[in-house]
């Protein structure tokens, strides 16, 4: 069972270890300022709602309908936010191994096939939002977009499953280095996936 809790990790590395891919400056800001508060005011939302913050975040994912938009817009920002963080590293990119690569080359043809549309998936998001690739309630790889911070674990999302992997496209996520170029930083992305730790996710859940 993977399960993320209330308050927000540190990095695992230094803000400058995904250059020149990801800014230094850029990963700063994005973490202590965007991310940060995001798990600030998940935890007055939580607060405010009762909910018991010693369990799992996913529990109240899979039934963000009863709650708040607060709670809504805050515990998927930082849920997606800590996915993200665990899911890059410096020294990384390459191909996935084993299981992960397997099951990618049987839903989508090929590695590049699969790059090809979580690609699609993150440029033509509409405003700001994330592309991911997730594990469905089938068992098998999916790539999909969801608006804002919402996820796929959320009950009230059109693109449904458990993320394995997910890129955050709202501007405040490239705009400093790339500007308006949303390809740009979706296709150096892949150069900082850890796709060790993404592997570690898809085993876990199949």
């Amino acid at each position: 069972m993977l399960s993320t809790g209330f308050d927000q990790n540190q990095l695992a590395y230094d803000y400058n270890a995904l250059e020149p891919h990801i800014d230094a400056m850029t990963m700063e800001i994005h973490h202590t300022k965007h991310a940060a508060g995001y798990a600030k005011n998940l935890a007055e939302a939580a607060a405010e709602e009762g909910v018991d913050v010693s369990k799992p975040l996913e529990d109240v994912l899979m039934n963000i309908s009863k709650y708040s938009t607060k709670m809504r817009n805050n515990a998927g920002g930082h849920y997606n936010h800590e996915l993200f963080w665990k899911t890059m590293g410096p020294d990384a990119g390459g191909k996935p191994e084993g299981d992960l690569a397997a099951a990618i080359d049987a839903e989508f043809g090929s590695f590049d096939e699969f790059v090809k549309k979580f690609e699609d998936a993150g440029k033509t998001r509409f405003g700001s939002g994330w592309a991911w690739l997730v594990v469905g309630n089938d068992q098998k790889l999916a790539v999909g977009s969801t608006p804002n911070q919402d996820n796929p674990l959320m009950d009230v999302s059109d693109f449904k499953g458990t993320p394995l992997l997910g890129i955050d496209v709202w501007e405040h996520a490239y705009y400093l280095k790339y500007m308006n170029d949303r390809g740009g930083y979706i296709g150096n992305w892949w150069n900082v996936i850890n796709w060790k730790a993404v592997s570690e996710r898809f085993d876990a859940l199949t």
